[in-house]
């Protein structure tokens, strides 16, 4: 399938609600939401929102529960199976805390195979990655090449008679996602998800054509060297014509061809793109750490993916050096606040190999091979089953809510989210989540109304899908977890945002002055 990024065909708002917020960021402002003081007032209004005619051809299912007595407030085809796009990140967060707990730290090491000498290391030296996502990401270990150089050197090593290794191995099975479009690859929030990934695994191209036509069309990247393998036949036309800038890079191939013109003197376009082998740019930037700090790497950057053969020996290895990841909730915080794709897939599949390590060790493996993602898809049924949601009320297959074969009824995420707000993190995993009119993907949604700093949700736009999950407390102080899914609505015109009639209901909740 070809991929094409251009102006006019970019998909920046994919399972990431980032975009959705901004498009949203007025959506209430001129809601008038009258306080329903009965659960009959309350479902009146509600009912007016889904009854709209703009939503004949659309799929609507709701449930509100109080947390407080267990009694249903409202529900609309709360048992049928929609898409949850990026409120699915709630199932992986569930797994993840269960698994992983809140405290623990995602190791990157250097690993040795063999012993180091008179400052020499005669073998590789290897970069293992275990999957923190936030590796390189400002305030948080954006020095760890440095860090893991100026251990190395600690060590007395000022030589290496061998390659470095970037190892991502630790995972095991493809860097996309379960049910991603091959066309999103590319983007920047369908990055792939790897064992050693670094500055999210994202970099941007700035394309700016030249002051005369015919001339060429230059590529500037930022992170430099992060796509190594660019083809550009960019041509710069006449002033005043229409853009067409074009980059493809087919699914798992290097290559971003870049071609089509843009006008002279026209303004810079920047583009935000995958890295195509995060692993392989993570070592080129250890590298030149390891110079910096006067190590010198005799041999060549090459990478270890799955499935290659580790013919290393990992098994052996000794850690010389090694940075952590802030703690697993924080990494949760800003996964779920910024609907951070990279970090949920990451967090999944981390988990995935903690269930299979658990799996093995007390006599419960699979019958044949289970990629890491699996494993935590495997655990994540074992756990909702724990939890009484049912398999036909949720079908999630990966960490991020991308893929579309995710399904979900309102009632099970309902359910989850009350069981989340019975765990010891109920507090930490609550604050984690976008906080209507304060931050995250809800900064610019709800300002002014009674679900300002209340409504505390995740946050899930699609094409055609619009989702809001999490909580809130009412005007009488009882607490309500909500799942609020549309899908199948195709905008027209000038018909509001979905997500302005989410928003309008998220606001009626906060406002109810009743009781259950």
């Amino acid at each position: 399938m070809n991929v094409f990024l251009s102006p006019s065909l970019r998909r920046l708002g994919a399972a990431c609600a980032l975009l959705g917020a901004i498009v949203a960021a007025h959506a209430s402002d001129n809601a008038t939401v009258a306080a329903a003081t009965s659960i009959q007032q309350l479902t009146t209004a509600i009912d007016s929102q889904v009854a709209q005619t703009r939503y004949n051809s659309s799929s609507w299912g709701i449930a509100v529960v109080s947390l407080d007595t267990g009694r249903t407030l409202y529900a609309h085809d709360a048992d049928h199976l929609l898409q949850p796009a990026s409120t699915a990140k709630l199932y992986t967060a569930a797994l993840v805390l269960d698994t992983l707990g809140t405290d623990y730290r995602i190791p990157t090491q250097l690993l040795v195979t063999r012993p180091i000498e008179h400052g020499q290391l005669d073998g590789p030296l290897i970069l293992h990655g275990m999957g923190d996502p936030t590796l390189g990401t400002p305030d948080t270990n954006s020095d760890w090449a440095d860090q893991l150089a100026t251990q190395l050197a600690a060590n007395g090593v000022h030589e290496v008679h061998g390659d470095l290794i970037a190892d991502d191995s630790y995972f095991s099975g493809p860097p996309a996602g379960s049910g991603w479009e091959a066309r999103d690859l590319q983007s920047w929030f369908a990055v792939p998800s790897s064992a050693l990934s670094v500055q999210e695994n994202v970099v941007d191209l700035t394309v700016t054509p030249s002051s005369q036509p015919g001339g060429s069309v230059s590529l500037m990247f930022d992170p430099p060297g992060a796509l190594p393998h660019v083809v550009n036949t960019m041509t710069t036309g006449a002033q005043h014509t229409r853009s067409d800038i074009n980059l493809y890079r087919a699914p798992g191939d290097g290559t971003l061809y870049a071609f089509g013109n843009m006008p002279a003197r026209a303004e810079p376009q920047t583009f935000r793109l995958a890295i195509a082998d995060p692993a392989w740019f993570a070592g080129t930037l250890l590298r030149s750490a390891l110079a910096r700090h006067g190590i010198r790497i005799e041999g060549q950057v090459r990478v270890q993916h799955w499935p290659e053969q580790n013919h290393i020996g990992l098994d052996k290895a000794t850690v010389v050096a090694q940075v952590l990841s802030p703690p697993v909730m924080d990494v949760l915080s800003r996964g779920l606040k910024r609907s951070q794709n990279l970090y949920l897939q990451n967090l999944l599949q981390i988990a995935g190999v903690k269930a299979q390590a658990n799996a093995e060790q007390s006599g419960d493996p699979s019958e044949g091979f289970l990629s890491s993602e699996a494993w935590a898809i495997r655990a994540m049924h074992q756990l909702l089953d724990r939890i009484g949601i049912a398999p036909d009320a949720a079908q999630i297959e990966e960490g991020a809510g991308l893929s579309r074969e995710d399904l979900a009824t309102p009632n099970a995420m309902v359910q989850l989210l009350s069981y989340l707000s019975n765990q010891p993190y109920s507090a930490q995993l609550r604050n984690a989540l976008p906080s209507a009119g304060v931050d995250g993907t809800l900064e610019f949604r709800m300002r002014d109304s009674a679900a300002a700093d209340n409504v505390q949700a995740k946050t899930g736009s699609m094409t055609y899908v619009h989702c809001l999950a999490g909580y809130v407390t009412t005007a009488s102080g009882e607490r309500l977890a909500f799942a609020l899914m549309v899908n199948n609505y195709v905008r027209q015109g000038d018909d509001p945002s979905a997500s302005r009639d989410l928003d309008a209901i998220a606001e009626m909740l906060a406002a109810f002055q009743g009781h259950t």
